[in-house]
Order: structure tokens, then sequence, then C-alpha cells
């Protein structure tokens, strides 16, 4: 089963556009992104349908973040997004005859929804600003690495 990595892709995507203070073009956010930048657009616009992003078109225009990143939590991303499915696994037979496996996906699907909320939970908690703060952190522990090397 292929996982949904459009949360990852786009929290990549946000993070540049933050640190530009420009417009960002669809095609030079397709490049961050390793994508199409048709892919970008239309997922671009889930976002701006909620208020984070906005476009503009033209020879200046393209992608800028319009909310606040303190404001902007990953809860908040996922849910622009559809709310994919947060695990890549599953029940074998959604609505099984077997009693075995009645009882299996009665386990399987308390412990995923458990485990769904929990995750929700945490999202919650961080932030775009969060991800900027520690983005910046590592960069420049990286320069530093570089300049002493």
């Amino acid at each position: 089963m292929k996982r949904d990595s459009r949360l990852s892709s786009v929290l990549h995507a946000l993070l540049h556009m933050a640190e530009q203070g420009a417009p960002v073009t669809s095609e030079t956010l397709a490049q961050c992104m390793n994508t199409n930048p048709v892919v970008v657009r239309r997922t671009m616009g889930l976002l701006r349908e909620v208020g984070i992003v906005r476009s503009a078109k033209g020879h200046t225009g393209g992608w800028t973040i319009a909310a606040d990143l303190g404001a902007v939590t990953l809860r908040q991303l996922h849910e622009a997004l559809g709310e994919p499915a947060v695990f890549a696994i599953g029940n074998r037979n959604e609505t099984p005859e077997c009693l075995v496996e009645q009882a299996v996906n009665s386990v399987l699907d308390d412990a995923f929804a458990d485990a769904e909320a929990l995750l929700l939970k945490r999202f919650e908690t961080v932030t775009l600003a969060d991800l900027a703060a520690d983005f910046a952190r590592r960069h420049a522990e990286w320069r530093e690495r570089r300049t002493i090397s």
C-alpha cells in the first residue's frame, strides 16, 4: 500500500516559502517537492481554500503564506489535505463473515482509532513556526560545522 506523503511535502514547501519572503512559483515548489507543478497547484489550492496560502498570477506571481506561522498547526494542514488515512495498514476484510476475523478487526479498529487520536492530538501542538525554528537551528548548526571544517 502506498503511503500518502502530501503532509510531509506540504510542510517542506511551506518552509521553503517562509524562507523566501516572496512569491514562489508552482514550478519552483515542484522542484523542491520532487513532483509536477500541477500537483503543487492542486495541493496548494486546498491550502488556499482554508486561508493558509494565497496565490497571485502574472510575472511576479506565485504562492505566498497568508497565515501566521505560529497559528497554523499540523492538524489544520492534515485537515486541509482532506484528512488522508494516517496508517497504511488495515483490516484484511472490512465486512468479514468469519467470527475470528470479526474479533481481529474489532481489536485492530480500536487500536488504530486510539493511535490516530493520539497522533492527531500531537499534530495540534506543532505549528509551522515550530518547524521553521527547528529548521533555522539545524541550518545554523550546519553552517557552523562547515566553517569549522
